[in-house]
């Protein structure tokens, strides 16, 4: 495949950067230079404040002081300069004709940027309050809500304010594990480093604030990126797509970390194209950020290093052929790489402990990647010296191959979907998971009367879910542009298109093969926001103006097309709100049927429980020192041990053993140690026992996201937490 054809001089009229052509600037090349600053603007402030943030937190220093200081200025250069150097106008890489700079239309650029806003606040008005932890986006908010407050890592567990009693607590809680004398969060620090943002603005509204505003800014930089690679005009399409999908909403309402890695990973592959295009040092210092945006997708989400993977081959391919490019992106690919490695192995430790499975075969499988690359490139590099003046591979290709090689590679796209489809009827995945993952699914099919198998993963119908979200219309389309789109990057036809089809097939292709996650609805749909079902969207809309394209060659009737067009549109939007809002056709109504809609759209999840925490905090005496007593049904300690401890900022553990004597011991513990204890149960009866009032104060009555299998969800379900509180005497 092909890179990057020589593009015009830096600076000139056509292709050169902001101040070069920014004399006499058309309407059309100045909404085109708007449309490419604001979709890569997200990415630029993201890539600053995760370079700076990690070393402060890493230090012990992560303050809001330190963080202004030091990451304003490093992002004022970084989109300064990201932003000036960036071409004017978007070029396309059209269907039919020679690829150029192209008039954008204000219209387009409005529709992305009412998609996204629309988007954003739709999502602010149904965002969630999910801060007890009961799943991720909760362990994130805590996570951030720690880091926040003191600045540093691993968190203390404090064992003088119980009186050193060592062996009778845990501090162990979901998503926060117990190390030696600390606790350690789950998960990188990516996405934490940015709600802790939110805290300091103003507080915890603001920061459960942050999941609609990530998700508004990944669909414009989605925006971004079909420009580049489409055209602008199909960009308002492609946005609304990926905002009616189901899982963009899901992950957008909650504080999950796919929007964000959304955001560098498709912000990252719009700066390589940008970089392709421009050429001396703004060639070499867009391609250096685009590579560190890649890279840093790690520090935000474990599973962004396998969707990453292909940038190491695709370097190897700059190197090859000489571009300007190669190693500046490399440099910044290793960093941000090295930014996720330092990250794991420093903070998140036993995280990657726990997900070893997954964990090293993807270092195997990244090893094998860069030895083979390097490998490869060297010996290419080496062959061509010796060789001088001979064709290029794509033009071997047509010299020799006759294209059946190209041909027989393209239909490769539309075998895999044909193979993901009829799947399940040849296979059912399952594998011995632990105790309480199994226990977790067999309640699952049990609630749905399914027979239970707790060794089932269900990754059999991945595909189903794609199907689900944004409907058949979609991957079918999408497979065509596939299969369109690889052969004419192996004829080297299309270099703006060889690092998007090398990153998306993979993740595509990787991820609906084993989506490493607990597989029911909607939690599972969120391995497919960052990658799967924004490249097949992309792919579908490409492939929609492909045949426009084919059609006006063929002078068609605009009416015509124009129909063709409509009918493909509807194709692609109306599944993706069908599944979306639940609609469906009920008997009733005055014409004795009616449109119902029951979906997830307009169903709000977790309200309630900022006000819930707000009301614990407030109820807990000075010098508290907090104990939860998980005995007969009750686990309200696993959801808000770590709430008391970083957002109450009150020491608290969790007494797990059903023999409660030694508990008066660890009472008299505390007050020896100047402190007062504090008791919690889910139920009254276990406090009793140890005197002093009883107060029920917590009493919360929500709904949360359901939990379905086999069917794309339509209902949230009910959670209940009640905690009540003592304060036994000495």
């Amino acid at each position: 495949m092909s890179v990057g054809a020589q593009t015009k001089a830096s600076g000139s009229p056509d292709s050169g950067v902001a101040d070069g052509g920014g004399r006499g600037l058309d309407l059309g090349k100045a909404a085109g230079m708007l449309f490419g600053r604001l979709s890569v603007l997200p990415v630029l402030v993201a890539v600053a404040w995760l370079l700076v943030g990690l070393p402060l937190l890493l230090l012990g220093v992560f303050t809001p002081a330190l963080m202004l200081a030091i990451s304003l200025p490093v992002m004022a250069v970084l989109v300064y300069f990201g932003l000036r150097l960036l071409p004017v106008g978007l070029e396309e890489a059209p269907p039919f004709g020679r690829s150029g700079p192209a008039r954008t239309p204000w219209w387009a650029v409005l529709g992305v940027v009412a998609v996204a806003v629309a988007f954003g606040v739709n999502q602010m008005i149904y965002h969630s309050q999910f801060i007890i932890i009961t799943r991720d986006p909760a362990s994130y908010i805590q996570f951030a809500a720690w880091i926040s407050h003191h600045g540093s890592l691993p968190i203390p567990q404090d064992n003088r304010a119980f009186g050193g009693t060592d062996g009778y607590l845990s501090f162990n809680s979901p998503a926060f594990y117990q190390v030696g004398r600390t606790v350690v969060p789950q998960f990188m620090a990516g996405l934490p480093m940015v709600l802790a943002a939110g805290f300091w603005i103003g507080g915890v509204n603001a920061a459960v604030a942050m999941g609609p505003i990530l998700g508004a800014l990944a669909v414009l930089t989605f925006g971004g990126l079909v420009a580049r690679l489409v055209g602008a005009r199909w960009a308002p399409l492609a946005c609304l797509v990926l905002a009616l999908a189901l899982p963009m909403q899901f992950t957008s309402r909650s504080t999950y970390s796919e929007p964000l890695a959304a955001i560098l990973f498709l912000g990252g592959l719009c700066l390589v194209i940008d970089c392709l295009r421009a050429e001396g040092v703004a060639a070499r210092i867009l391609a250096a950020v685009a590579g560190l945006a890649l890279g840093l997708t790690f520090v935000v989400r474990l599973d962004g290093a396998s969707d990453i993977l292909p940038v190491i081959p695709y370097c190897g391919l700059l190197v090859w052929r000489r571009r300007p490019q190669a190693w500046p992106m490399i440099g910044g690919f290793v960093l941000g790489v090295v930014y996720g490695i330092v990250d794991g192995v420093v903070l998140s430790m036993p995280y990657l402990q726990e997900n070893w499975t997954s964990v090293k075969p993807l270092i195997e499988i990244s090893i094998a990647v860069t030895v083979a690359t390097i490998l490869v490139t060297a010996i290419a590099t080496i062959a061509g010296q010796v060789a001088g003046g001979k064709p290029s591979a794509p033009q071997w290709l047509r010299a020799r191959g006759r294209n059946w090689l190209t041909t027989a590679a393209a239909a490769l796209p539309i075998l895999a979907v044909i193979a993901f489809t009829v799947r399940p009827y040849v296979q059912v995945v399952r594998a011995t998971g632990t105790s309480a993952f199994e226990a977790t699914i067999a309640g699952y099919q049990l609630a749905a009367g399914q027979p239970i198998d707790p060794g089932r993963l269900y990754y059999e119908i991945s595909m189903d879910w794609v199907f689900w979200y944004i409907g058949v219309p979609a991957v079918i389309f999408g497979a065509i542009g596939a299969a369109i789109l690889l052969r004419r990057a192996l004829r080297g036809g299309i270099p703006v298109w060889t690092l998007p089809l090398l990153v998306f097939s993979w993740a595509i292709v990787s991820t609906l093969y084993r989506p490493a996650i607990t597989p029911d609805q909607p939690w599972a749909s969120r391995r497919l926001v960052p990658a799967v079902l924004p490249g097949f969207i992309l792919l579908a809309v490409w492939a929609v103006s492909w045949g426009s394209g084919w059609l006006r060659k063929r002078q068609i009737a605009p009416v015509v097309r124009g129909a063709v067009v409509a009918i493909c549109a509807a194709a692609l939007v109306l599944p993706a709100t069908i599944t979306t809002f639940g609609l469906h056709v009920e008997r009733g109504g005055p014409v004795g049927v009616r449109l119902t809609a029951d979906g997830l759209a307009m169903k709000r999840t977790y309200q309630g429980e900022i006000l819930t925490v707000d009301r614990l905090c407030a109820a807990l005496p000075a010098k508290s020192s907090v104990i939860f007593i998980i005995n007969g049904g009750s686990k309200a300690g696993n959801e808000l041990a770590e709430v008391v401890r970083g957002m109450c900022d009150k020491p608290s553990a969790i007494w797990l053993s059903s023999n409660l004597h030694p508990v008066r011991a660890l009472i008299k513990g505390v007050y020896r140690a100047g402190r007062r204890p504090v008791l919690m149960a889910g139920f009254a009866n276990i406090l009793k026992p140890f005197g002093g009032p009883l107060r029920h104060i917590v009493w919360l009555r929500t709904q949360e996201d359901g939990s379905v299998l086999t069917t794309p969800p339509t209902d949230t379900q009910p959670f209940n937490l009640s905690v009540w509180m003592s304060e036994p005497p000495r």
